[in-house]
């Protein structure tokens, strides 16, 4: 059993490093800032460091046996400047799914040539609604971003242009009892998890840690990545939706926080990943084995990296490892660290596994 002291520490490490993670910005197309700290904390546990032609950070570690590639997506949803209105006023397209009413009165960065600028969608105060306003949603589109400026000039003068990514401006906070919330965790928790899983195994077989790029525009760089690898097998390490609070119903969505790291069976209702038998008897037997903890999942909506690697090229066998997580797709979503910490330490134990189930 693992001291409480030796426990605080791990997840203090880890907290430190998911927090630089989700501070970081990198809406997709513009995952620099995040593959920057992939490439530090990789570098002293791996053989070779590489960037892509798509942007995709391969860092590998050269062994003997089958190949696993892991996956684990560097981009944010995030926005992209539209159009730059007479008088100062920036509207804005989404990049990655959003639902719209989380973007409304946020603090944003606008990314420009010229640095970071700050900004915040606006709105009309509540004063001045109508009762038939307050009733209505209001869609991204009529959403705008007040920098501060007073004509596009101004505008166009700080570096902003039609085409300037946008990220949410929210700083990493911990919460109580291990909880910690921030944007940008789906999926810098599982940019994290492959990190950590570097470190700890002791596993002879190559491996490909792969931070991939724009998972949440279509899981390009994972199609690209995988590709050019043609690994053996291969895991995805995500986030999940988590179920244990208000609003949601059970038989949609079970996984709960604390209970450990989800192991994905059907995605997509089947149109993502149906996860292959033997690499759900790799997962499952490994955690058994080192007595983690894990959470199965079949769910409807939403596909990982893990679908565009498993159709590439003849086809490889894909999984996806996942530490539950509320909110997604906001910039407040929720995660554990001992989930964290125990996803990690399966994906390292599966990696010193591999050669015994394929």
């Amino acid at each position: 059993m693992r001291s409480c002291r030796v426990m605080s520490d791990k997840l203090d490490g880890l907290r430190n490093l998911l927090e630089r993670l989700s501070n970081a910005h990198g809406v997709s197309g513009h995952e620099g800032s995040s593959r920057d700290i992939l490439t530090h904390e990789l570098t002293p546990y791996v053989d070779e460091i590489r960037i892509d032609a798509f942007g995709n950070l391969i860092a590998t570690k050269s062994g003997k046996g089958p190949s696993v590639m892991l996956s684990a997506h560097m981009d944010e949803v995030g926005l992209s400047a539209k159009y730059i209105d007479e008088n100062g006023f920036i509207y804005f397209i989404g990049i990655g799914g959003w639902f719209d009413q989380t973007l409304l009165n946020q603090r944003v960065r606008l990314h420009g040539t010229k640095g970071d600028i700050p900004g915040v969608i606006g709105s009309k105060p509540p004063h001045i609604l109508e009762e038939e306003e307050k009733k209505k949603p209001i869609p991204m589109k009529d959403m705008f971003i007040d920098i501060g400026a007073a004509s596009a000039e101004d505008v166009e003068g700080l570096g902003v242009q039609i085409g300037t990514p946008i990220t949410i401006d929210r700083q990493f906070t911990p919460l109580s009892s291990n909880f910690v919330t921030g944007k940008a965790l789906d999926d810098r928790a599982g940019c994290a998890m492959m990190i950590e899983a570097m470190k700890r195994t002791k596993a002879t077989t190559t491996v490909f840690a792969v931070g991939s790029t724009q998972e949440e525009v279509g899981l390009k760089g994972a199609k690209t990545a995988s590709f050019g690898l043609n690994p053996n097998v291969a895991i995805a390490t995500e986030t999940n939706i988590a179920g244990d609070h208000p609003g949601i119903e059970k038989k949609m969505a079970h996984l709960e926080l604390g209970k450990g790291p989800s192991v994905t069976v059907v995605d997509g209702a089947g149109r993502g990943l149906i996860t292959p038998d033997s690499v759900l008897r790799w997962i499952e037997g490994t955690a058994q084995k080192a007595r983690i903890a894990y959470q199965r999942d079949v769910s409807s909506g939403g596909t990982t990296d893990a679908t565009a690697i498993n159709l590439t090229r003849a086809g490889v066998p894909a999984g996806v490892v996942s530490v539950v997580t509320r909110y997604l797709h906001t910039p407040v979503e929720v995660l554990n660290l001992e989930d964290l910490d125990d996803a990690a330490e399966l994906v390292a134990r599966m990696l010193e596994t591999v050669a015994d189930y394929f």
